[in-house]
């Protein structure tokens, strides 16, 4: 009781010099009320500043002798500004009552707002503990593929909802086993209202257990208009950087909702893919009579194919008494046959496909536009812009090689096509 009185003589100093001053008693009380507040604020300032500089030139001497990067992004997180107001608000909290010792009402108004405020508080450290270990964990090759900022999400928005269980238990005077009941009576309204974050959480644990995406793929979404790299796996969405620097942002719940490409698949895999056609006219597809398969012959990657094929065709067709005088008699070669064992061996010879995985040359159902002689084989780089360069300069070899077996290549007559020809049959005519 002692103590107590000397502390309340003490914040009592103002009010009693100012009535022996002749000042009205209810004016020294509220004078002496702002001047006792007004130095608590001071003392308040003087040392959250004091303290803040403490903690952070501390963390900052600490983290420049750690060699982990734990702390760095501790400091990035504002979490010294953070720890530095504990003790200027518990100094607060312990004072305050004798300041207001004879105005009850505003003592537990303010004493409330210093309990929301340390509520706030603990969120804020909370939330910045989380974020350094989320950005910490990114940085580990173990984890850097992995959809963290999911999981720090969820962890964050659970600490807000138990925060503010505590700040309306402190604004309501319930106890928060009550509101945590009543909350549970709500919970219909709470799924529909967090229907998009449960999706996304649900489905980013999947994505991860299940291997679906990692930070790093190449994706191809086209509902979405999707295709690049994955950037970022949030609890709600997915964020892609197109090829041509642009961002596309995918809700998470699609990924297992909707069908994708991802082409992690490729770039594991020994080779790339190469996949096109050529579409060749098909009236220019004959049978190759015997000086045209001499004249193939100086083409050097088929002239064994040639010679070794042609001994088996005169044999068969010796041996069978098959007349000649019609070349659709017995067996022939074409020339389109010949182009495609061309286009293989080609394949074959060239330093940039790989030659452990499939390389086809095939024929596939005519169409109106022609035949299409379609070319299947793996290039070992790559890298776009390399796969780009092989894919480019294997078929401008092939579509240069065309006319030398005597075949055409399909393409749909252009204006000038037409005006030629147009022109020559007026000629004629004329």
């Amino acid at each position: 009781m002692d103590e107590y009185f000397d502390f309340k003589t003490i914040s009592c100093f103002w009010e009693r010099y100012f009535i022996e001053q002749g000042m009205n008693v209810i004016t020294a009380s509220y004078l002496n009320l702002f001047i006792n507040i007004a130095l608590l604020t001071l003392v308040v300032v003087l040392a959250h500043l004091i303290i803040r500089r403490f903690v952070i030139e501390f963390l900052k001497a600490f983290t420049d002798r750690t060699k982990t990067t734990f702390d760095d992004f501790l400091v990035k997180s504002r979490f010294p500004k953070y720890v530095g107001q504990i003790i200027p608000l518990a100094l607060i909290y312990y004072t305050i009552p004798y300041i207001l010792i004879d105005h009850q009402f505003i003592l537990g108004m303010i004493n409330k707002i210093i309990m929301i405020y340390g509520i706030l508080l603990v969120i804020w450290i909370a939330r910045s503990l989380l974020r350094t270990s989320k950005n910490y964990l990114k940085t580990r090759d173990e984890y850097r593929d992995k959809p963290i900022d999911s999981y720090i999400q969820v962890l964050i928005i659970f600490v807000w909802v138990v925060g503010f269980m505590f700040i309306f238990s402190e604004i309501t005077g319930r106890s928060v086993v009550n509101f945590a009941i009543s909350l549970g009576a709500a919970s219909a309204i709470l799924l529909l209202i967090f229907k998009d974050t449960i999706l996304g959480f649900v489905a980013s644990i999947q994505v991860s257990v299940n291997d679906i995406v990692r930070i790093g793929d190449w994706i191809t979404f086209s509902k979405f208009g999707a295709d690049g790299t994955v950037t970022e796996i949030n609890l709600a969405t997915v964020r892609v950087q197109n090829w041509d620097n642009t961002y596309t942002t995918i809700p998470t719940y699609s990924l297992i909702a909707d069908s994708f490409q991802n082409w992690r698949g490729m770039q594991e895999s020994p080779g790339r893919r190469i996949r096109r056609s050529i579409f060749i006219k098909q009236n220019s597809v004959k049978f190759v009579t015997p000086e045209e398969i001499e004249e193939f012959k100086k083409i050097s990657l088929i002239a064994p194919y040639l010679s070794h094929r042609q001994k088996e065709i005169d044999k068969h067709n010796t041996g069978k008494n098959i007349n000649k005088e019609v070349p659709i008699n017995g067996r022939n070669q074409t020339n389109l046959g010949i182009f495609r064992k061309y286009a293989d061996a080609y394949l074959h010879d060239h330093s940039a496909i790989h030659k452990e995985m499939y390389i086809i040359v095939r024929h596939q159902a005519p169409t109106a536009q022609g035949i299409p002689m379609e070319i299947l084989c793996f290039s070992r780089d790559k890298r776009w812009e390399n796969f780009e360069y092989i894919s480019a300069d294997i078929f401008d070899h092939l579509i240069a090689a065309v006319p030398y077996f005597k075949l055409q290549i399909f393409e749909a007559p252009s204006g000038d096509d037409i005006r030629q020809y147009l022109q020559s049959e007026y000629t004629n005519i004329t």
